[in-house]
């Protein structure tokens, strides 16, 4: 389960046409969960630990409404009396599995996981900027230290770090999917110099963006 937006590459390790590899994405609805959390309240629940992304092996009790939910595809009927009731329970489920307490801290209005969550926003709608530490920890509502430990906290790395990773990203998918050039795919990420967007490029993928199907400058 992931609580924030992340700037992370993944790829597939192992599938084959005998044993593809399936993966299901499930928003989630933070509507329900507030709601949720209101009833489960008073019960004896993990404490949140201050974790963005999280993986735990799933048990029966909650893959069995992701299972009926899945199977709801294609059955409009279905899909409007059934589905809002076996989506609550997807929640619940959750809410009081291990890693619930990401959960239930998201859901605290003031709380720092919601501050860092605005601020990470703000870095991802303005990633072609530079934003200082003092302008994301004022938008966050907290002083610099207390910003810069707890982001780091939450995410695993620094604000700049975060941006710059956003930036070349968001990168990857001008020049692979558009097919930009690398010197137009620099600019549009906000990069003054092509050069120093390709040094950043190489050492973040591992090989100049030159050779990631873009046209040729």
């Amino acid at each position: 389960m992931v609580s924030h937006d992340l700037p992370v590459v993944s790829r597939i390790t192992k599938a084959s046409v005998g044993e593809p590899y399936i993966a299901l994405i499930l928003a989630l609805d933070l509507g329900v969960v507030r709601s949720l959390c209101n009833q489960v309240a008073d019960a004896d629940l993990p404490e949140a630990s201050p974790q963005t992304l999280s993986v735990w092996q799933a048990d029966p009790k909650w893959l069995g409404p992701l299972t009926r939910y899945a199977e709801l595809t294609g059955n409009t009927m279905d899909t409007q009396v059934l589905g809002p009731s076996i989506l609550r329970e997807i929640h619940y489920r959750l809410l009081l599995s291990p890693i619930g307490g990401m959960l239930r801290r998201m859901m605290t209005a003031d709380s720092h996981a919601n501050r860092i969550a605005k601020a990470i926003q703000m870095l991802r709608n303005e990633f072609r900027t530079s934003i200082s530490m003092a302008e994301l920890a004022d938008w966050a509502g907290m002083s610099t230290s207390s910003f810069h430990t707890h982001f780091k906290a939450f995410t695993s790395t620094t604000p700049l770090q975060y941006q710059k990773d956003f930036c070349l990203i968001a990168a990857r998918t001008l020049l692979v999917q558009d097919g930009r050039s690398v010197t137009d795919t620099a600019y549009a990420v906000g990069y003054e110099s092509p050069t120093h967007f390709s040094r950043d490029y190489s050492k973040k993928f591992g090989l100049p963006p030159s050779l990631e199907g873009g046209q040729t400058d």
